[in-house]
Protein backbone atom coordinates (compact mmCIF):
# COMPACT_ATOMS: atom_id res chain seq x y z
CA UNK A 1 0.00 0.00 0.00
CA UNK A 2 1.68 3.62 -0.92
CA UNK A 3 2.42 6.38 1.61
CA UNK A 4 -0.80 9.10 0.70
CA UNK A 5 -0.09 11.95 2.55
CA UNK A 6 -2.95 13.66 4.78
CA UNK A 7 -4.95 16.82 4.17
CA UNK A 8 -6.11 18.84 6.69
CA UNK A 9 -5.29 18.55 10.63
CA UNK A 10 -3.36 16.11 11.83
CA UNK A 11 -4.16 12.76 13.41
CA UNK A 12 -4.35 12.25 17.37
CA UNK A 13 -0.62 10.94 16.73
CA UNK A 14 0.93 13.86 15.20
CA UNK A 15 -0.89 16.16 17.64
CA UNK A 16 0.28 14.31 20.64
CA UNK A 17 4.22 14.22 19.76
CA UNK A 18 3.69 18.60 18.37
CA UNK A 19 2.70 18.99 22.26
CA UNK A 20 5.48 16.49 23.16
CA UNK A 21 7.68 18.60 21.33
CA UNK A 22 6.61 22.12 22.03
CA UNK A 23 6.43 21.32 25.94
CA UNK A 24 10.09 19.67 26.37
CA UNK A 25 11.66 22.41 24.41
CA UNK A 26 10.04 25.10 26.75
CA UNK A 27 10.67 23.08 29.98
CA UNK A 28 14.38 22.98 28.61
CA UNK A 29 14.48 27.03 27.87
CA UNK A 30 12.71 27.44 31.11
CA UNK A 31 15.73 25.25 33.18
CA UNK A 32 18.25 26.96 31.66
CA UNK A 33 16.99 30.63 32.29
CA UNK A 34 16.90 29.50 36.15
CA UNK A 35 20.14 28.18 35.63
CA UNK A 36 21.66 31.25 34.20
CA UNK A 37 19.65 33.13 37.30
CA UNK A 38 20.89 31.18 40.08
CA UNK A 39 24.31 31.14 38.75
CA UNK A 40 24.75 34.77 38.23
CA UNK A 41 22.78 35.69 41.52
CA UNK A 42 25.59 32.76 43.90
CA UNK A 43 28.52 34.67 41.59
CA UNK A 44 26.98 37.85 42.83
CA UNK A 45 26.87 37.13 46.66
CA UNK A 46 30.31 36.02 46.07
CA UNK A 47 30.99 39.46 44.97
CA UNK A 48 29.72 41.38 47.78
CA UNK A 49 31.25 38.84 49.98
CA UNK A 50 35.17 39.48 48.40
CA UNK A 51 34.15 43.70 48.67
CA UNK A 52 33.35 43.40 52.30
CA UNK A 53 36.24 41.33 53.44
CA UNK A 54 38.57 43.65 51.47
CA UNK A 55 36.86 46.65 53.04
CA UNK A 56 37.39 44.92 56.57
CA UNK A 57 40.97 44.26 55.64
CA UNK A 58 41.64 47.78 54.69
CA UNK A 59 39.74 49.36 57.91
CA UNK A 60 41.84 49.77 60.88
CA UNK A 61 41.17 48.62 64.36
CA UNK A 62 40.73 50.79 66.39
CA UNK A 63 42.68 51.23 69.67
CA UNK A 64 41.57 52.55 72.84
CA UNK A 65 43.05 55.59 74.22
CA UNK A 66 44.64 55.54 77.85
CA UNK A 67 42.75 57.33 80.49
CA UNK A 68 44.85 59.86 82.05
CA UNK A 69 45.44 58.69 85.63
CA UNK A 70 48.26 61.15 86.96
CA UNK A 71 45.92 64.50 87.15
CA UNK A 72 43.67 62.31 88.64
CA UNK A 73 46.28 61.07 91.46
CA UNK A 74 47.10 64.45 91.69
CA UNK A 75 43.99 65.91 92.95
CA UNK A 76 43.28 62.66 95.25
CA UNK A 77 46.22 63.79 96.95
CA UNK A 78 45.89 67.26 97.00
CA UNK A 79 41.94 66.58 98.67
CA UNK A 80 43.16 64.16 100.84
CA UNK A 81 45.27 67.11 102.03
CA UNK A 82 43.03 69.39 102.57
CA UNK A 83 40.94 67.12 103.99
CA UNK A 84 43.71 66.86 106.79
CA UNK A 85 44.29 70.31 106.88
CA UNK A 86 40.35 70.12 108.20
CA UNK A 87 40.77 68.04 110.68
CA UNK A 88 43.82 69.68 111.91
CA UNK A 89 42.36 72.74 112.51
CA UNK A 90 39.15 71.14 114.11
CA UNK A 91 36.77 71.88 111.23
CA UNK A 92 36.14 67.88 110.76
CA UNK A 93 35.59 65.25 113.67
CA UNK A 94 37.80 61.78 113.26
CA UNK A 95 34.16 59.99 111.99
CA UNK A 96 33.65 62.81 109.63
CA UNK A 97 37.34 62.12 108.28
CA UNK A 98 36.69 59.08 107.69
CA UNK A 99 34.04 59.38 105.68
CA UNK A 100 34.99 62.16 103.24
CA UNK A 101 38.51 59.80 102.84
CA UNK A 102 36.24 56.89 101.95
CA UNK A 103 34.12 59.06 99.87
CA UNK A 104 37.34 59.90 97.85
CA UNK A 105 39.08 56.43 97.77
CA UNK A 106 35.73 54.86 96.20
Amino acid sequence: MPYIPRRGRPGLLGLAARTAVVTGTATAVSDGMATRRQRRAQAEYEHAQYEFAQQQAVLPIPTPTPTPTPTASVDLVAELQKLGDLKSQGLLSESEFEAAKARLLG
